[in-house]
């Protein structure tokens, strides 16, 4: 079965994450490395980075990644939006790093008005940039699909892919409420938009899977999650993806809604899914 698991809080602590994640049962963890909300952030303390690893050690969790800041855009071509964000990636890098994460998921930026092409080859210039300055890190790299920003179709993803020099850096996360919000029907064409990306992309590129129903509906280009069996896409298809033996080591991230028990909820139904 593929390695279950939710986006854990920090607060309080960044090991209060791992606390979290045991306590429901996890095999993977999802996690910001500090406040995503500010560009000015408090670095991680050596206590604090000792207690994470010590209490990651003793887990039964196996994989755990960073998400990086939604403040980041790679893409953009404003020279002051763009410096800051580097300069926030890179910063994520270290902390990742520093906590033997096993890879950083990010989201390539937005259009901002800018040509379609243009965007793109700043997005790819720059996660060129920022691996090349980063070899220290033993963790991927892994490239978000959007509902509607930079990475919003496999097209995109490709030409992003075919311009990174070390490919073996690189990873992919598939957001099952993103890709069908994009216009990609995993509800009804399950093998057809596979056998898609595969084709276009490579399934050997998957490092991770954002599991979310979708609250808005096929196609709609709005990025809104919603608790597993509550939205478009309903339960089947979780079932699919969970009983899909190409992905039984791919960590599965729960990103719905933080409502009380409610990880816990949509962590047993994935579990049963999964056995039916």
């Amino acid at each position: 079965m593929a390695l279950l698991g939710i986006h854990a809080s920090i607060a309080g602590g960044i090991s209060n994450a791992i606390d979290e994640g045991v306590f429901l049962g996890c095999e993977a963890l999802q996690i910001f490395t500090t406040n995503q909300r500010q560009w000015k952030v408090k670095e991680l303390s050596d206590e604090e980075t000792e207690n994470f690893i010590k209490k990651l050690e003793k887990s039964k969790i196996k994989k755990i990644y960073s998400h990086a800041s939604y403040l980041i855009n790679l893409a953009s071509a404003k020279k002051e939006q763009h410096k800051k964000s580097v300069k926030a990636f890179l910063e994520e890098v270290k902390r990742s790093s520093k906590l033997n994460l096993n890879g950083i998921i990010f989201h390539p930026g937005n259009f901002a008005g800018q040509k379609e092409k243009v965007a793109l080859k700043i997005a790819a210039e720059t996660i060129n940039k920022i691996i090349e300055e980063s070899l220290f890190f033993k963790g991927k790299f892994i490239i978000e699909l959007t509902a509607s920003a930079v990475g919003k179709n496999f097209e995109q993803v490709k030409f992003i892919l075919e311009k990174i020099e070390q490919k073996n850096k690189i990873g992919i996360c598939i957001d099952t409420a993103h890709i069908f919000e994009a216009g990609y029907d995993i509800k009804n064409e399950y093998e057809k938009i596979l056998k898609l990306f595969d084709r276009m992309i490579g399934l050997k590129y998957i490092e991770v899977f954002h599991l979310n129903d979708s609250k808005t509906p096929f196609a709609s280009k709005v990025d809104r999650h919603i608790h597993i069996g509550y939205g478009y896409i309903g339960k089947e298809f979780f079932k699919k993806l969970l009983s899909d033996k190409r992905f039984k080591d791919k960590a599965m991230i729960l990103e719905t809604p933080k409502e009380k028990g409610w990880d816990k909820k949509n962590l047993n139904l994935l579990k049963k899914l999964a056995k039916k």
